[in-house]
Parts: C-alpha cells; sequence; structure tokens
C-alpha cells in the first residue's frame, strides 16, 4: 500500500506541477491575447504563443510566470505546512503523500531545470528570461533559490511530514 501511495503523490504532484506553471503560462497568454495552442509533448505540456505578436519582455514574462507560479504555491505549501496535524484534521496517508510530493516538485523542479537542466534541453523558458536578465545571472538566482530549497525540505518540512505520517499511522492503527 505504500508504493501506491507513492505513485500517486508522485502523479498528483506532476500534474498539479503542469496545471500552476503551464496555467500561468496559459493565463499570461490570454491576457495579452497571443495564445496559439497547447501542446501535447511526450514529457508533458507546453503553452504556444503568437511570438510575433508579442514584445522580447513580453515573451520575458511569459517564460517568468510558470517559475514564479509555482515559487509562490511552493512557499504557500511551505507555510500550510505547519497546520497538518492528521489527528485534527483527519488527513490520509494518501493526502499526505500527495501534499510532501506536491512540495517537492513545486520547491526543486524549476529551480533545477532553470539552473543546470535548460542547458541540456533546448533552454525552454530561460530562452525568454534571458530577454531580461543575463541567462548566467538567471541560472545562479535560480541555482540558489534550489539549494535554499534543499535545505527547507530538509529541515523544516521533512520533520513535519514524518511526525504527520506518524501520527497518521498511530490513528490508522488498530485499538486494543
Amino acid at each position: 500500500m505504500k508504493r501506491v501511495r507513492q505513485y500517486i503523490g508522485i502523479l498528483a504532484a506532476l500534474v498539479v506541477y503542469y496545471l500552476i506553471h503551464e496555467g500561468a503560462h496559459l493565463l499570461h497568454a490570454l491576457i495579452h491575447g497571443v495564445f496559439k495552442q497547447v501542446n501535447f509533448m511526450a514529457l508533458g505540456v507546453q503553452i504556444d504563443v503568437f511570438r510575433d505578436q508579442m514584445t522580447d519582455a513580453q515573451l520575458g514574462w511569459f517564460c517568468l510566470a510558470g517559475p514564479i507560479a509555482t515559487f509562490v504555491a511552493a512557499w504557500i505549501m511551505v507555510l500550510l505546512s505547519k497546520r497538518i496535524r492528521p489527528a485534527q484534521i483527519n488527513a490520509s496517508k494518501l493526502f499526505l503523500a500527495c501534499c510532501w510530493y506536491t512540495s517537492i516538485v513545486l520547491l526543486l523542479l524549476d529551480p533545477l531545470y532553470l539552473s543546470v537542466i535548460y542547458r541540456f534541453v533546448g533552454g525552454g523558458d530561460m530562452n525568454g528570461i534571458k530577454l531580461l536578465i543575463p541567462e548566467i545571472a538567471a541560472a545562479i538566482v535560480f541555482g540558489i533559490i534550489f539549494v535554499l530549497h534543499i535545505v527547507v525540505l530538509w529541515k523544516v518540512l521533512l520533520p513535519r511530514y514524518q511526525r504527520a505520517f506518524s501520527t497518521a499511522s498511530n490513528n490508522s492503527s488498530p485499538r486494543k
């Protein structure tokens, strides 16, 4: 059952990530009237725009919209994690697993991608972000965010979720 919870938690985290990240791109494109289509690709979803109708600044902000949205959502989850008390909210282990993996994905995926991985896969959002600030500066900033988020995961979220899972286990064990 633990393995099933992990797989469902990871799948839920990826769905939430795409909804937030690509949703922010979509919202930006719709607001500026440049939405073209949604592309479904092997590893996910991509919002396509009419680039010729955008200034460099608009494209830069379009590309930053996704990472900013995931950053904000991640920190909302970090702040709300103080309130996780399975005994009081009757949180299931499945719910906790979904929250845990979603926190990991939202905190780490964009900073890791935009500090290192983008160089090996065509650039993605960095292609637009570098229209606003120098690429190396953006990569360094996202690298620092990545390291800080690892510290937050390790020092803040991991203990909270360990306590929550422990409490959930104790609440679900049969009573004698």
